[in-house]
C-alpha cells in the first residue's frame, strides 16, 4: 500500500498571507527548543546536570541563536551551497548567510556551532564546559528527530530508489532534482499533470516558453497537487518509489540515540563529564553514515562517500577525543559552588 503512496504532504501549517505562514520545519525547532528545556531542568532537578533548576530556557534559547541557527546556516553555505554554486555568493550577495527561511541548514554545522556556543557560555558561568555539553547531548537527540520529521513532512531530504521495499514513498520533488538520473522525465510528468489542471496548464506553458523555471514550475504543479489527489495519480507513474531515508535517519539519530543517552546518564550518575559528548558524536556519527546508505546525495560526493558521511568521520574523532579526555582529567556532573542559585 505504502509503495504508491505519492507523497502530497504541505510543508505549511497556516498560511496566514503568502509572507506569513507556520510552516512544520519552524514547529518542528520550537518543539525541540521545549523538549530540550524540560528535560535539561529534569536533569538539573536530579543533579545530573551542571546548571542549576531552572537555567535550561534561557540556555536553550542563547544555544538555538548562537549554536543552532547561526551554526547550522554557515555550516550549510560554507560546505554545500559554496560547493554546489561557488563562492559567487560572497561578493554578490552576503546577506543570503542570514536568508535561513529560503532554506539550507547543516547539522553538522549546528553540532560544531553548539560545541564553540557551549564553550563561551561555560566560562562565564564558571562551570564544566564538558559537563555543560554532556546535558545538552542528552537532550539534542529528540530535537533532531522532529527536525528529520519536518524533513520527511516537506518531501526534501528523501531517499535512494527502492525496489521491493513495502513503505517505499514517491517524492514529487525528485523530478526536478533528479533530472539527471536515469528513468526520471520531469517534461513527460508535467505534461501529464497539466492535462488534468488548467492552474499547471498555464504554469507548464510558460515553462515550456521558457518565461519561467523548472523549480517554478515545480513549486506551481505541488501547489495543485496537494489539493487535487488526480495530480498525485497523473504524476505516479514518472515518479521512483524511494526509501523514507528521513524517517530511518529520524529513529536512528533520534529515538535510538535519546534512548541510549538518556539511559546511560541515569544509569551511571558518576559518569566523568564529557563522557555522554563522546558517546553523542560516536553513535550519531555511526547512526549517520549507515543511514546515508538510504539517502539519495544532495551535494557532491566526497570520494565514495557521502558529504554527511565524510563529515561524520570527524565526529568519530571528536568523540574519542572527548571520553579520552575525560578519562584523563575526570571531572563530576555536580554543580559548581559558583553556579547560579536555583530560579524561585
Amino acid at each position: 500500500m505504502f509503495a504508491t503512496y505519492v507523497h502530497d504532504l504541505s510543508p505549511v501549517l497556516i498560511r496566514f498571507t503568502d509572507a506569513i505562514q507556520l510552516r512544520w520545519y519552524g514547529l518542528a525547532y520550537l518543539a525541540a527548543f521545549l523538549v530540550g528545556a524540560w528535560l535539561l531542568n529534569v536533569l538539573a532537578k536530579r543533579k545530573l546536570w551542571v546548571l542549576p533548576p531552572g537555567a535550561a530556557g534561557d540556555f536553550i534559547a542563547a544555544a538555538a541563536i548562537f549554536g543552532v541557527f547561526i551554526g547550522g546556516r554557515v555550516g550549510y553555505m560554507l560546505w554545500y551551497h559554496s560547493r554546489e554554486h561557488g563562492w559567487d555568493w560572497v561578493n554578490q550577495d552576503p546577506l543570503m548567510l542570514f536568508k535561513v527561511w529560503e532554506g539550507g541548514m547543516a547539522s553538522h554545522g549546528g553540532i560544531l556551532g553548539l560545541v564553540i556556543f557551549t564553550w563561551f557560555y561555560a566560562r562565564k558561568k564558571n562551570v564544566s564546559w564538558r559537563g555543560l555539553g554532556d546535558g545538552l547531548c542528552v537532550a539534542a537527540p529528540l530535537g533532531l528527530f522532529f527536525g528529520r520529521l519536518a524533513n520527511f513532512w516537506n518531501g526534501e531530504l528523501y531517499g535512494r530508489a527502492a525496489q521491493g521495499v513495502a513503505w517505499a514513498v514517491k517524492f514529487p520533488r525528485s523530478l526536478v532534482e533528479q533530472q539527471k538520473a536515469e528513468g526520471v522525465d520531469f517534461p513527460a510528468a508535467m505534461q501529464a499533470a497539466s492535462e488534468v489542471s488548467p492552474t499547471i496548464k498555464e504554469s507548464f506553458d510558460l515553462w515550456q516558453q521558457d518565461r519561467i523555471s523548472s523549480h517554478a514550475m515545480m513549486d506551481a504543479m505541488l501547489a495543485v497537487q496537494r489539493k487535487d489527489p488526480a495530480v498525485s495519480k497523473a504524476i505516479e507513474p514518472f515518479l521512483q518509489p524511494r526509501h523514507p531515508s528521513q524517517l530511518y535517519e529520524g529513529l536512528l539519530e533520534g529515538v535510538v540515540l535519546f534512548a541510549i543517552l538518556w539511559w546511560v546518564r541515569n544509569r551511571f550518575p558518576q559518569l566523568p563529564a564529557g563522557i555522554l559528548t563522546g558517546l553523542f558524536f560516536i553513535f550519531y556519527a555511526l547512526f549517520r553514515i549507515f543511514a546515508e546508505q538510504f539517502r539519495e546525495p544532495d551535494s557532491k560526493m566526497v570520494g565514495f562517500m557521502t558529504s554527511g558521511q565524510f563529515l561524520s568521520l570527524f565526529m568519530v574523532l571528536a568523540g574519542a577525543a572527548f571520553i579520552v579526555s575525560a578519562k584523563l582529567m575526570p571531572t563530576k556532573h555536580r554543580m559548581t559552588s559558583t553556579a547560579a542559585p536555583e530560579a524561585k
